[in-house]
């Protein structure tokens, strides 16, 4: 248990700088809702679904690379972390370089007018400034330096948010005259109302680039060094990293891009493609408190993971882990989804964007499963086998793109979240299949499923049985919650004494 203990801490620093972060940055949805229209908002999560799938590209997999060949006897870490990080400074160069070059067609494929080319050339210069701190920051993991990777982290997130607020929320209001009149002639300086959404953009480069600063240390500790006879190993086992992390983002985010493509015309009566693409990116923010936890787990376990790789009881380790994290969030879906009602009218402070809110309990579960995968996942990256990988995310990024097809025309964006979960259920079970053959772990697989089938009964029940009157629906979900913390209490508790007094 002293092993679980330490990841929990591990988990609990980085959650810190994830939570607080994220949250803060979950702040600024009610902002942007009330701000700009659905479409406005649909050219921002188009735009970010580029990032998401270039930050991968940007990348190629070095960060678990790093701590791959980081963890094997006799590497030089310093000498590994100069040529990794000297390999990325040069195709960073090169990659934000083309993508300044493609601004047009980049936005053209999101059906944005010209005259907004900027929008794309900030995104380039985000993802370049990204891509330069990942080993940085994969360093300070590797390191056990949490709380300075969290510190550094939430600066830059709160930048980001503080400037938002100052472009999107004071700039206007001072303009307007409604705060602070007398600093009209400063603000118009520095704002120009006619920017609008590119203040979401303009705001994230600036954050980007402290964030960059601030891990000046490590960036000053750097000597370039550049010997592709040295990198050939590392590239060898980054390749299919990367195409599974590609994979993984056609999973993740190509719905926002299929979405506007193939939804036919006036699916949405009187709304436009970029609006039904701006209501569905609001509400899978929803499935932010999901997010949290995977994330803040993926930061301490992978470099954990490795670490225990060596010892005798790793597969038994690894099993409670799952067990427990997959446990965590069964309740987090059960909660959020039977009170989405009350968070959706809390985030989203348009009425448009509320139509959207059934697609949130799909998503919970679908990123459940994400993190349930990203546990199971352990199996090939400690046996080398990475290309496993890629097979199960091009397996899920085939499945997603087939599903999108088919169901987009017919449900909309509620056809793109189903979509999500069956992919993302689909690759949890053929990674779980595949791992029994090559690196067995008595994965409490059985115990687990029926939990969630029990979680899933709960959610549907309280989805399909609304009662009457704001008081009584309330009471009627949080029995619902209850009831689902309180069984959960009475069988695993016990178990989990046993567990703790035999170790």
């Amino acid at each position: 248990m002293s092993v679980a203990k330490k990841l929990a801490s591990q988990t609990a620093v980085y959650g810190v700088s994830s939570i607080v972060g994220r949250v803060l940055t979950y702040l600024l949805v009610p902002i942007y809702t009330a701000a700009f229209s659905a479409a406005e908002y649909g050219v921002v999560t188009g735009l970010y679904a580029y990032v998401s799938f270039l930050n991968v590209v940007f990348t190629y997999g070095m960060e678990t690379t790093f701590f791959r060949f980081a963890n094997r006897v006799g590497t030089d870490r310093k000498e590994l972390y100069d040529r990794v990080l000297s390999l990325l400074l040069v195709s960073t160069a090169g990659l934000t370089v083309l993508l300044m070059l493609l601004a047009r067609p980049l936005l053209s494929l999101l059906e944005i007018p010209p005259g907004h080319e900027q929008y794309a050339v900030w995104v380039a210069l985000i993802l370049g400034l990204d891509a330069l701190t990942a080993i940085p920051f994969a360093r300070l993991r590797l390191e056990n330096k949490a709380r300075k990777f969290a510190g550094i982290k939430l600066a830059g997130i709160i930048a980001n948010v503080a400037l938002n607020l100052f472009f999107i929320v004071l700039c206007p209001a001072v303009m307007s005259g409604k705060w602070l009149a007398s600093l009209q002639p400063l603000v118009a300086r520095v704002y120009d109302p006619a920017m609008g959404v590119g203040y979401v953009f303009l705001s994230n480069l600036f954050a980007s680039g402290l964030t960059l600063l601030l891990l000046g240390r490590e960036l000053l500790d750097f000597r370039f060094r550049l010997n592709l006879s040295f990198l050939q190993p590392l590239l060898s086992y980054a390749f299919p990293l990367m195409l599974m992390g590609l994979a993984g983002m056609v999973n993740e985010t190509l719905d926002r891009i299929l979405l506007p493509k193939w939804l036919p015309d006036n699916f949405y009566p009187g709304q436009s493609s970029l609006t039904a693409v701006g209501i569905y990116g609001a509400c899978y923010k929803l499935s932010i408190f999901m997010s949290l936890v995977i994330q803040a787990f993926r930061y301490a376990a992978e470099p954990f993971f490795f670490a225990q790789s060596t010892e005798k009881n790793s597969p038994a380790t690894f099993a409670m882990i799952l067990k427990w994290f997959t446990l965590c969030c069964a309740v987090i879906f059960v909660g959020i989804s039977l009170n989405v009602e009350d968070f959706g009218r809390l985030f989203l402070r348009r009425p448009e964007y509320l139509q959207g809110l059934v697609v949130v309990p799909i998503l919970l579960l679908a990123n459940l499963f994400l993190g349930v995968y990203y546990n199971l996942s352990v199996w090939f990256k400690l046996t080398d086998k990475t290309y496993y990988g890629t097979y199960i995310g091009a397996g899920g990024a085939v499945l997603t793109i087939a599903l999108n097809f088919v169901l987009i025309p017919l449900l909309g964006y509620l056809g793109s979240a189903i979509a999500t979960l069956a992919c993302y259920f689909t690759m949890a079970i053929l990674c779980w299949r595949l791992g029994e053959r090559h690196f067995p772990v008595p994965y409490p697989a059985l115990r687990l499923g029926l939990w969630l089938v029990f979680a899933a009964g709960l959610v549907a029940l309280g989805w399909w049985v609304q009662p009457a009157g704001w008081w009584v629906r309330h009471a009627w979900h949080a029995g619902l919650t209850v009831a689902f913390l309180l069984a959960l209490y009475g069988v695993e508790r016990p178990r989990s004494a046993v567990s703790i007094a035999q170790g």
